[in-house]
């Protein structure tokens, strides 16, 4: 992708890979709830799991960033637990490059405090 999406979002749900830019941001609004123009990656993937499309908008227009595997499949299971669940940018690496995309438990690892934590009390600086 030549953006770079401020967050990753998978949609769970099958979707219909003949959508294009219109398709797929009807999509974002209706069935995720989201803003398409904000800025975000939104990933659809279809039922066979062969086919993953991205939506995101940058200055100006929508980007849809598109792969077809030949042969076997992306490494998720659909799931109606949630609409969508975020990706780091890693794990969607790892899902272009075939590992399965079953996270167990994440590891801790340092975030920046953000200005509401400061000033909730929850982190001391």
């Amino acid at each position: 992708m030549l953006g770079r999406p401020v967050q990753l979002w998978l949609c769970t749900a099958p979707a219909d890979m003949r959508k294009s830019y219109d398709g797929l941001a009807a999509l974002v609004r209706r069935e995720l709830g989201r803003d398409p123009l904000n800025g975000h990656g939104f990933i659809f993937i279809n039922r066979r799991r062969t086919q993953l499309k991205c939506l995101y908008f940058e200055s100006g227009g929508y980007c849809i960033w598109s792969k077809r595997l030949e042969r076997g499949e992306f490494g998720i299971q659909h799931s109606r637990r949630a609409a969508t669940v975020s990706l780091s940018r890693t794990e969607f690496e790892a899902l272009l490059e075939g590992l399965d995309l079953e996270i167990k438990r994440r590891r801790k690892r340092w975030l920046r405090p953000t200005q509401a934590d400061l000033a909730h009390g929850r982190i001391s600086t």
